[in-house]
């Protein structure tokens, strides 16, 4: 039984509650097992783990790889490869150290050689680290020599750095490892790897959040909240799906948008809220601020500035000045007002800066601000006033590029999308995950 923990920090006591693994599933194990003497797949050339976001198979994958090359070899190179280091520390070293620590295992981590140095039963072998963010990151890996190597989250990284890590492991019996959660299916991954497997004689094992047998059905419910269309089917059902159609296809009027009649009270108090305006700048597109206040849960969208020198009366492209001045006319010259903008609008940033405004980077990740802004509207913490006509227009034409997915892209239409460019910065950019969970 999970034993609850009273912890006493600055005179206040708080109620940890320990993380406890439970025993290992059908799926699990088999990972641990597969390349063991008595395997059937004993001479596969490695294993593709998928599926939903915490269903247990990157612990599984990383302590397998690690005893798996431990049993194998001696005094080898072998590699873990993550989208960047950070992220390959934060999700798969720093649990896994701890583990191999409790399991008797020598761990020295060279953090400046990103290297693990790992000893068992007096066999030594050297894991070094990798990230592959971009085409670039395969000049990394090139010229190595290894007897394995374990990919985390490998549908993130670009296929030239994963072919040049596969193409490094060539100790006689090296074996690849790759998992991840799944992407669109014309995925470079999807069509080269996973529709292969039998081919390239791979084990192919597809996991859900019920193989991960630590997860309580409270926690698997808090997670399948948070998210939705293409995303749940993707991070929950653990499918390989297009994103296609509407972007917003949860978006109800009757539910995420309000009126605010004349002489009543608006349905927030301003008092507690956080005020936000946040601008989609184009020095010849259109220019949109959103007017914004954040009570805790919701985000209140009060009003919306919208101009389009091509539709404008005098078809007249305005400077940074003017825009300033529309802006400060537009928040009524209330400085104490957060504005996100862009990064790559710096002359409006500066000229804002210049006259008081407290501005901060947008947070531009456009498939995580999409995520975060469908689940925002499907549990209806986006709510905007009828009256702002721009909005409301630009979100039934929002829609996913077809052309673009043939090219293994996945991305909005660039069409009259300012308004929905402004309110992706103002959730990506605010909202943090444990609020999307909340």
């Amino acid at each position: 039984m999970m034993q609850k923990i009273n912890r006493t920090i600055s005179n206040k006591t708080f109620k940890v509650r320990p993380f406890q693994f439970r025993p290992w599933s059908k799926r699990q194990k088999k990972i641990f097992l597969w390349w063991m003497d008595n395997s059937p797949y004993n001479d596969y050339n490695g294993i593709i783990a998928d599926g939903s976001i915490r269903s247990g198979k990157t612990l599984a994958m990383s302590l397998s790889y690690v005893f798996w090359a431990m049993y194998n070899f001696a005094e080898q190179d072998f590699a873990f490869c993550g989208k960047t280091i950070g992220a390959l520390r934060r999700n798969v070293i720093n649990t896994l150290k701890r583990i191999l620590v409790q399991r008797g295992y020598k761990v020295t981590d060279r953090r400046s050689d990103n290297l693990l140095i790992i000893t068992h039963n007096g066999v030594t072998n050297r894991f070094w680290m990798f990230g592959g963010r971009d085409e670039s990151s395969q000049d990394l890996i090139q010229g190595m020599t290894l007897a394995g190597a374990m990919f985390d989250e490998v549908a993130l990284m670009p296929e030239s750095f994963v072919n040049q890590a596969t193409g490094r492991c060539s100790v006689e019996g090296a074996k690849w490892w790759f998992n991840c959660n799944p992407a669109e299916r014309l995925h470079w991954f999807k069509r080269e790897w996973i529709n292969k497997y039998t081919k390239k004689k791979l084990l192919y094992i597809h996991f859900t959040m019920d193989d991960n047998l630590s997860l309580s059905e409270a926690t698997k419910e808090r997670y399948r909240s948070s998210y939705v269309g293409v995303f749940y089917r993707r991070y929950i059902e653990g499918l390989w799906v297009a994103a296609e159609g509407l972007i917003y296809d949860m978006w109800d009027e009757a539910v995420n948008s309000f009126t605010n009649e004349e002489g009543k009270p608006l349905p927030f108090v301003k008092e507690v809220c956080t005020r936000y305006v946040s601008v989609d700048f184009g020095a010849t597109n259109p220019t949109v601020f959103l007017n914004a206040y954040d009570d805790g849960t919701t985000f209140w969208i009060t009003k919306e500035y919208y101009h389009d020198s091509r539709d404008s009366f005098d078809k007249r492209q305005k400077t940074v000045s003017e825009y300033a001045d529309d802006f400060e006319a537009f928040v009524d010259y209330d400085n104490s007002v957060v504005v996100i903008v862009d990064p790559s609008a710096e002359a409006f940033q500066i000229e804002l800066n210049a006259r008081g405004y407290n501005v901060i980077d947008a947070d531009n990740k456009v498939l995580e601000g999409i995520r975060y802004t469908s689940t925002m509207i499907h549990k209806g913490r986006i709510m905007v006033e009828a009256s702002c006509m721009k909005f409301r227009q630009e979100i039934w034409g929002y829609i996913w590029d077809e052309k673009a997915y043939l090219r293994g892209e996945e991305k909005p239409v660039k069409q009259r999308d300012h308004a929905m460019d402004a309110l992706r910065y103002l959730i990506k950019t605010i909202v943090s995950k444990w609020r999307l969970a909340a």
